[in-house]
């Protein structure tokens, strides 16, 4: 009867203390209660009568029943809960991916850019109450795929990017003035750029810090990212015959000094990721600090269970009072 139950005034339950002194009261004064009454015989009476020793009965009756009042007191209710979730504020990201060849180095495994195609599906995944857009560039630059809240769109469209789609080299302010493009009408009270190229700016007539500059004017925060060991990566120099990279070991060269002035103009913060577990946990850190609001409303419904307390314990006073009256009136 008292599963999934919880008390409205559980304090009541400190009357059960009562219980062991009317037991011992009871016990006490027993035998003042009972009438003696010396008698030369008994003969006239019937022997082996029960009825006096189930008089206790009528004592556990009543103890019972003070113990279903008390538990009623305490009000006995099931509840339940719904909740409904509210996003209060969505951001706007758009990630500004480098896929000029050096992203084919294979300091991370298998490569640079399937190492970030599959992290950054994992972000995404992530995000499921803001819109993603997704830029590519290498010696230019263009919209993969506008700001949707459709997930699967920017999967399937991360999926498909590859190299070679793009004229070679790295356009870093093309890269990033695209970015704030697509998010300059952004109706979103949080608008993020996540930036990311294994490179220095070479191509585009866009300067960075000029893109940089734009990312302020529309409160566009924007995080950059540097992708490629320390030191020397293997990666593609020529083709072969065959059209497939010859590789070699190459100086990586990142131009952070320039991903830190960006991060740091525009409010964000500059990461760089020498492994795949460091650039996985640099979207996860990412993930973290970009955190939209959500509002959660709990419906609480109660359901009071005191009643069928009540109505034992009427009961089984009735049953007290009946059988006092009629089976031990002459005992009482």
């Amino acid at each position: 009867m008292l599963e999934n139950i919880s008390f409205a005034n559980p304090q009541f339950f400190w009357l059960f203390l009562l219980l062991p002194v009317a037991i011992f009261w009871y016990f006490f004064k027993r035998r003042e209660q009972s009438a003696s009454l010396k008698l030369s015989s008994i003969k006239g009476f019937p022997k082996n009568s029960v009825l006096p020793k189930l008089k206790p009965l009528l004592f556990v009756l009543r103890l019972v029943a003070l113990a279903a009042i008390i538990i009623a007191m305490a009000r006995p209710q099931t509840e339940e809960i719904s909740t409904r979730t509210k996003t209060t504020q969505g951001i706007d990201i758009v990630m500004s991916i480098d896929v000029s060849s050096s992203m084919l180095a294979k300091d991370l495994k298998p490569n640079r850019l399937v190492a970030l195609k599959k992290v950054v599906a994992e972000f995404i995944d992530e995000r499921p109450n803001d819109r993603i857009g997704l830029v590519v560039y290498a010696g230019e630059s263009y919209t993969k795929t506008p700001i949707t809240s459709d997930k699967s769109i920017v999967k399937n469209a991360l999926s498909d990017i590859t190299y070679g789609q793009l004229d070679d080299g790295t356009a870093i302010g093309m890269g990033l003035a695209t970015a704030v493009n697509r998010l300059k009408d952004s109706k979103s009270l949080s608008k993020v750029i996540i930036l990311l190229t294994d490179g220095v700016n070479n191509s585009g007539f866009i300067e960075p810090q000029t893109a940089a500059n734009l990312a302020v004017e529309f409160g566009i925060k924007t995080y950059t990212i540097g992708i490629g060991t320390n030191g020397n990566a293997l990666s593609p120099v020529s083709y072969n015959a065959d059209g497939s990279f010859r590789y070699a070991m190459q100086t990586v060269e990142i131009d952070e000094p320039l991903l830190k002035s960006i991060a740091e103009t525009t409010g964000g913060k500059y990461f760089r990721a020498t492994d795949n577990k460091k650039l996985e946990a640099i979207y996860q850190e990412i993930n973290k600090l970009e955190k939209t609001e959500i509002e959660e409303f709990k419906y609480y419904k109660y359901e009071e269970k005191f009643r069928p307390w009540v109505y034992l314990a009427g009961v089984l006073l009735l049953i007290e009072w009946l059988t006092r009256i009629t089976l031990f009136r002459s005992f009482i």
